[in-house]
């Protein structure tokens, strides 16, 4: 026998249609992961930006009405009070989008099986 058949019959044999369904399940999951993530990012992203403006009219109100505030709170505070809050924002938003997501697709693949 001709070994080139012998080794395309071989390879056709490893990739048997559990395989190859397997293979594109496994696609279909790296897809919906990486949207569910993107996902979170956007609505991290937006949380973010919302929260750095509800906290830096404030602060920076604070700064010039406040004799305190004036005193104690020099620029790098005000940067860190400022950064601290979007950054939350942003982990959690993302966070929660994420697990939001990847719960209604669990949902959705229960009711497929």
């Amino acid at each position: 026998m001709d070994s080139g058949s012998d080794l395309s019959k071989v390879g056709k044999a490893a990739y048997s249609p559990l395989e190859r369904n397997g293979l594109a399940s496994l696609d279909q999951k790296l897809a919906m992961a990486k949207r569910c993530s993107h996902e979170g990012v956007i609505a991290g992203a937006k949380a973010a930006v919302v929260a750095s403006i509800a906290t830096a009219i404030p602060t920076l109100a604070s700064v010039r009405m406040s004799r305190w505030a004036r005193s104690h709170l020099n620029h790098t505070a005000q940067a860190l009070i400022i950064s601290t809050v979007a950054g939350a924002a942003y982990f959690i938003v993302a966070d929660k989008t994420v697990l939001a997501s990847a719960r209604k697709n669990s949902f959705k693949n229960d009711t497929l099986n």
